[in-house]
């Protein structure tokens, strides 16, 4: 699965309003400044601070940037 260019330019982290990135190992959208990751569930993220999980320092080298 993949997320539309076009979505993921107006899709932003609701913590801090910053840029998300698109993780399709582990289908997520990643906010890179808050070190969150949010599930994208049959292609609907979910953007909610409740849904989101704190990434590690590892994890957050992984994630390729866009």
């Amino acid at each position: 699965m993949t997320i539309n260019a076009n979505l993921l330019a107006v899709l932003a982290c609701p913590s801090c309003k910053g840029k998300l990135v698109w993780n399709q190992q582990k289908t997520e959208l990643v906010c890179r400044g808050e070190r969150l990751a949010y599930p994208v569930s049959e292609g609907i993220p979910a953007l909610l601070a409740d849904a989101a999980r704190e990434l590690t320092a590892q994890e957050l080298e992984k994630v390729d940037t866009l």
